[in-house]
């Protein structure tokens, strides 16, 4: 089973941080990752109901569904299937 998450902005497949993703501007999401990785962060366990679902915990955390991208990233999850267990220890940047 794939995982489409909702940061699918382009066509140009770029790497960051030993991250793979498809972008429309790389050096953008480059600037981004930066300053949110600079911010204060969060440290939160995921709760019963919340495993392998970056969409349910994007919208605990931030009110909505599509910053799941940003807590993959940051927690360098590529396969929200094999990640984001019960328990788990996972960062929250604050935006």
């Amino acid at each position: 089973m794939n995982y489409i998450n909702h940061y699918n902005l382009g066509m140009k497949i770029t790497k960051h941080k030993d991250k793979t993703m498809v972008v429309s501007n790389p050096r953008r999401l480059a600037i981004y990752m930066d300053f949110i990785k600079a911010r204060e962060q969060e440290i939160a366990y995921v709760p019963p109901g919340y495993e392998h679902r970056p969409d349910l915990l994007s919208y605990l955390f931030y009110g909505s569904v599509t910053k799941d991208w940003l807590l993959m990233m940051v927690n360098n999850i590529v396969d929200p299937f094999q990640g984001f267990n019960v328990g788990d220890r996972i960062l929250i940047p604050k935006i």
